[in-house]
């Protein structure tokens, strides 16, 4: 691929992002940075700005975004300086801008993910609540947009490399998709001590380095149920032929076993690097910086199933799934209020999946037809889960 690619970073301050970052400046020839769009971190944005010379920095209010703008006009940096959710469509959107990285976590990352796939992207998708929440809405608008859809997660970008190159033959020649799991901080710790768990313990992954946010979703397991609704979406197979298995090494990043058996895995060092650069460069394959896995120094990889007394959570994917059309969004939701709660010190670690569950069954949503009824049913069960908060005690 010897086109140059300009390049919309959405979320660029955060671990995807940087990492999205790291992987560009290696390959100067081959990409050039349209648009940086965080939330608040000024001063991340402002490096990022006079190292890559994006024409669009979007910062999420005013007030970041003017202080962005007097930084950069300080040291001379020409970057446009924008703010707001319709900022973040216009520069996925925009006709200059050929891939699109969305990296912005939660459901705020979905108007600007579905903008770029209206717009025909090429959709480089690390935010996984776009098709959790956006569900049949977000595929569809990637098919009628002619978008080029690429997971970036290591679970389905590794799904999407060991899948024949054929999608229409997926349903018949696959018999299930296996999606590994590390199993997170808290993977042998004594269940009855979760109750006690700090934000800090629950951010410390062993294997991976991540967001808060995402951090707490792997100790309790909710991102691998989100990533089964991703994956539901994502290949089109049946619920019931998605599976979640632990493997604490992290090596084997996830499996396709075929009709016959025959088991398809892509393996690597855990580093985002490598999903990244695979997006980037996809049909072709480029340096990451990642190390190479050295088969000699590994120890044993192992498999365990998952345990339902310590991961809870796991199960609402598939409970989600068999409901009616937007309870993903519901799900999505209430994890996005349990966890900000938790990690503000006013929820439990063990009270996030009673949050969770009781939401799902407190709304029953209504077909959703549009993105307004996507962010409706997203802020109805928003307040329902807060409301469940306030009446639990840390």
């Amino acid at each position: 691929m010897s086109d140059l690619q300009h390049i919309t970073v959405l979320g660029s301050t955060g671990s995807i992002g940087k990492n999205t970052l790291d992987v560009v400046a290696r390959h100067p020839d081959r990409f050039r940075v349209f648009a940086l769009t965080a939330a608040t971190q000024v001063e991340l944005m402002a490096e990022q700005c006079a190292r890559f010379a994006p024409r669009f920095a979007v910062m999420s209010t005013e007030e970041p975004a003017r202080r962005l703008r007097e930084r950069l006009k300080a040291t001379g940096v020409a970057t446009e300086v924008l703010h707001g959710a319709q900022a973040l469509c216009e520069v996925s959107e925009a006709p200059e801008v050929d891939a699109v990285m969305a990296a912005i976590v939660g459901a705020a990352g979905l108007p600007p993910s579905l903008a770029a796939a209206r717009a025909g992207k090429k959709l480089l998708l690390a935010n996984k609540e776009a098709l959790v929440v956006g569900g049949e809405l977000f595929m569809q608008a990637v098919q009628v947009g002619g978008a080029t859809l690429l997971p970036i997660d290591s679970e389905h970008s590794a799904i999407f490399q060991s899948l024949p190159d054929d999608p229409a033959s997926w349903s018949r020649r696959v018999q299930k998709i296996v999606l590994t799991a590390s199993g997170g901080p808290f993977r042998t710790r004594d269940v009855a001590t979760l109750s006690h768990v700090t934000p800090q313990e629950a951010c410390a992954h062993p294997n991976w380095v991540m967001g808060r946010k995402i951090s707490v979703d792997s100790a309790t397991m909710m991102n691998k149920a989100l990533e089964v609704i991703e994956a539901r979406y994502l290949f089109g197979l049946p619920p019931e032929r998605i599976e979640v298995v632990i493997h604490p090494q992290s090596v084997i990043h996830s499996m396709v076993q075929y009709t016959d058996t025959s088991v398809v895995a892509q393996l690597g060092t855990p580093d985002m690097r490598v999903p990244i650069a695979y997006g980037l460069s996809w049909p072709e394959r480029m340096a990451s910086g990642a190390a190479s896995l050295d088969f000699a120094t590994l120890s044993a990889l192992t498999f365990e199933s998952a345990d339902a007394v310590r991961f809870p959570g796991l199960q609402l994917a598939w409970q989600a799934l068999k409901a009616a059309p937007g309870t993903t969004a519901v799900l999505n939701a209430a994890n996005e209020v349990a966890v900000e709660a938790f990690l503000d010190g006013r929820l439990r670690f063990d009270q996030i999946y009673a949050v969770n569950h009781a939401t799902l069954d407190a709304c029953q949503p209504s077909k959703p037809d549009s993105l307004d009824d996507l962010l409706a049913i997203d802020a109805h069960a928003r307040s329902v889960a807060s409301a469940k908060v306030a009446s639990l005690s840390p």
